[in-house]
Formats: C-alpha cells, structure tokens, sequence
C-alpha cells in the first residue's frame, strides 16, 4: 500500500540495492509529492522482465519457485512498482550491461504504455514519479506537508547509507543536495 512518498522512496531504494547498485541518487520535489526520481546503477531488468514488473503479483527477482525458501531480496520489484503505478504517473528506465540500449515504459495511473527501446543509457534503473495521488484527490489532501516528508525521507536514507557502506546514496531536495553518503 503506498501511504506516502516515504513509502515509495523506501520501496525503490530497496528495489536498488536488490539489484546491487553501489550508487543512489534519489531527487524529491515538494516532499515527493510532485517528483520522485531514484536513480541507480545496479543490474538494470532483463528485457523479457521489464513489462512484468510493472504487473501486479508478479516480480523479476525470483526465476523459480525454489528461490522462494531462500528469499534473499529486500522485496518484490513488481508488486511495488505496481502500486506506485496505480497512484502517479510513473516512468521506469533500465538498461543491462549485456545491452547496448535501455528500455523505457509509462504506467499513467494503472495504464501501461507499450516497452520502447532508449538509447544511450547507463547500466542500472530509473524511476521518475510524478503527481502523486492527482488522480485521488481526496488522499492527496492527507498527505503530510513537505518538510514533514522531506525530514522523515532524509531520515530513512541516512538510516540505508549507514546500514549499506558500501553504498553512495545521495538525496536531492527541491534541487539542493542534502545528503551525500559516499
């Protein structure tokens, strides 16, 4: 259930580390309410995973039903993409090493735009949501107000980068650099 941009910020870090970035850059406008954008350069998805993850109940981190006694991933990249999906205007950008090109796919609160191929893309994910709740006003007016939002996201990255040293998280808030983890 995503209550709030800290949800979803917590949901795509984790989805970066799964993937086994060694760097994060995380960008927020107005508590993440207008943008939340988390950049990283983990493994990226595979091109036969990449509309999957954007389905509900499915994920691109477990290949078979074994891997489901030994679960070592932080969550289930669909099931959470899925559910920002629902709620914004999402945008999710990925590119292999083993490809010399990315793929990009829209989800406009729950309808999907068909997978094009991008051009010149790093190795790793992004993912850019917009106008949180715009289409549920009604939710969108219970959010928290942006400072409350912007202390709590900072609060929880910092809590990863020191959980994950190995790990360059950095957070950009309204266009200024407040963390830089490295």
């Amino acid at each position: 259930v995503i209550e709030r941009p800290l949800s979803i910020i917590k949901e795509l870090v984790e989805n970066s580390l799964d993937a086994g970035a060694t760097e994060i850059d995380v960008r927020i406008e107005s508590g993440g309410a207008e943008l939340i954008l988390v950049r990283d350069n983990g493994r990226g998805i595979e091109e036969a995973d990449f509309e999957l993850a954007l389905q509900r109940h499915c994920t691109s981190k477990l290949t078979n039903a074994e891997q489901l006694r030994e679960l070592q991933s932080l969550g289930f990249r669909g099931e959470a993409l899925a559910s920002i999906g629902a709620v914004s205007r999402l945008n999710l950008t990925a590119r292999t090493v083993d490809i010399p090109h990315a793929f990009e796919i829209f989800c406009d609160y729950g309808d999907l735009s068909d997978t094009r191929p991008w051009a010149s893309y790093p190795v790793g994910t992004s993912v850019e949501v917009a106008d949180l709740f715009s289409n549920t006003p009604a939710r969108r007016k219970f959010l928290r107000q942006a400072r409350t939002e912007n202390l709590q996201i900072s609060q929880l990255l910092k809590h990863m980068a020191f959980t994950h040293e190995n790990v360059s998280i950095v957070l950009h808030v309204d266009g200024k650099k407040v963390i830089n983890a490295t």
